[in-house]
């Protein structure tokens, strides 16, 4: 799994302060949680339906998971799936693009069309 791309959603502000040089540590939910919560391809449109509705403040982040080394772990979530989980902060040199991520008229979040967008998908 270590070879694949992963995604993160982080708020605007968070992503800002982190390309200015501070260490990115997720959002809140993730400093909670003590580490930075990912998702796949096809976890990432439900990930974000369920944990970030209606949010216009958002920044999708790719990142290159074989860039992260032994922090990230693959942890089962909701329904037994695993899921990307990064232990510390996260290097700028494991990013590989980012993208705002604005809301539809439907009120979703619009991905980029290489990353499946249907909620259901997990």
């Amino acid at each position: 799994m270590a070879d694949e791309t992963i995604y993160h959603l982080a708020r605007e502000a968070d992503w800002r302060r982190a390309q200015a040089g501070a260490p990115y540590l997720g959002a809140a939910d993730c400093r909670r949680d003590g580490f930075i919560h990912f998702s796949t391809a096809g976890q990432l449109a439900a990930s974000a339906a369920r944990h970030r509705p209606g949010a216009r403040d958002l920044v999708l982040v790719a990142v290159d998971a074989a860039r992260l080394g032994p922090a990230l772990r693959w942890e089962p979530g909701r329904g037994g799936a695993l899921f990307p989980h990064l232990y510390a902060p996260l290097p700028m040199a494991a990013v590989v693009a980012t993208v705002p991520l604005p809301l539809g008229p439907d009120g979703r979040h619009l991905f980029p069309a290489d990353i499946p967008s249907d909620p259901e998908r997990e």
